[in-house]
């Protein structure tokens, strides 16, 4: 934009644009583009406006009111010591460690031991990376208890990693539920050798 394309008026303090007839900059012009000099539109205008007036209401019930709602932590341990009096009012069931013998449980079991354990103790518990589970010989105990800790816990050394993250204590004794009433006692295709010590089965 040239000089020839704006007037200078000369009883106003900035210049006009000849083409839209709009405020120019006074004295602002950058490589030969001279900017408007526009008014801001209402609506960001009145936005302002409104910020400016949340802001003062949030600082006044924020400092002066004390407002509990506009403190996390406050906010937070009110929900905890909700949840905790919610906890301590419903009577807690006793998760009661056996064998399960349903059909319901069993066929759980088996979805549980075809999605995480085959893939070390072979479908029909076999053994692979992990034992044999068919056979009479048990490394960590044959107890309810005692499969039901080495679900739970894993054997880290042995490359079995936990599971209480990721199945319940319903499904873990499912699962164990699973190899004692439907694989222990079978016959493998390829049985893996007997490892660890002959225990009688306590059922």
């Amino acid at each position: 934009m040239t000089t020839e394309d704006t007037t200078k008026n000369t009883n106003q303090d900035y210049e006009l644009d000849t083409l839209t007839n709009e405020r120019l900059i006074k004295d602002h012009e950058y490589d030969g583009i001279k900017e408007l000099d526009n008014d801001l539109p209402p609506w960001w205008k009145w936005l302002f406006y409104i910020t400016i007036v949340f802001g003062i209401v949030y600082m006044i019930r924020l400092w002066v009111l004390d407002s509990d709602d506009l403190y996390q932590i406050r906010e937070y341990d009110a929900a905890m010591a909700e949840a905790k009096d919610n906890a301590a009012s419903q009577p807690t069931a006793q998760f009661e460690i056996k064998v399960l013998t349903d059909d319901a449980s069993l066929a759980n079991g088996k979805e549980t031991w075809d999605k995480i354990c085959q893939v070390c103790h072979l479908y029909d518990g076999g053994g692979l990376v992990g034992p044999n589970m068919t056979d009479n010989y048990w490394i960590h105990g044959n107890t309810v208890e005692d499969m039901f800790n080495t679900v739970t816990n894993g054997v880290i050394e042995k490359g079995m990693i936990p599971y209480k993250d990721q199945l319940s204590p319903t499904q873990r004794l499912e699962v164990i539920s699973f190899i004692i009433e439907k694989l222990h006692g079978t016959t493998p295709a390829n049985p893996k050798a007997p490892q660890g010590e002959e225990m009688a089965w306590p059922y």
